[in-house]
């Protein structure tokens, strides 16, 4: 059963902007190393970076809790993203018999990501 939809759109411009003004602090504040990594590897690192950017609001807009931007990330398993948590998160996600699905799309101008919860088991 599905317990919380999450939505975010980012604009690419914006993600421009802000690496141009404060890249280091916003790539290690915002994302995992792995999460640079495979970003910097695609041929442009902005939509990549902006998709995973959204996904994190989009989770953050179905949980009830605050936590850092570093507490989820987006992984890649079979070739689709899926997101991934820090042990406490992913805890208490278990815990209350949640799931989370992950949506990436992103276009010329913008990045956007849509988070579902499901509840398993109810």
């Amino acid at each position: 059963m599905i317990q919380a939809v999450g939505l975010d759109v980012v604009e690419l411009d914006r993600i421009r902007g802000v690496l141009t003004r404060h890249e280091a602090r916003f790539l290690a504040r915002h994302f995992t190393p792995d999460e640079v990594a495979y970003c910097h590897a695609q041929r442009d690192p902005v939509p990549s970076l902006a998709a995973r950017f959204a996904a994190k609001e989009a989770f953050q807009k179905t949980w009830p809790e605050a936590h850092g931007w570093r507490d989820v990330r987006v992984v890649r398993e079979d070739g689709a993203p899926h997101l991934a948590f820090a042990r406490t998160l992913a805890q208490a996600l278990s815990e209350a018999g949640l799931v989370a699905h992950l949506s990436l799309s992103h276009s010329r101008d913008h990045a956007a990501a849509v988070v579902i919860l499901e509840r398993r088991g109810a």
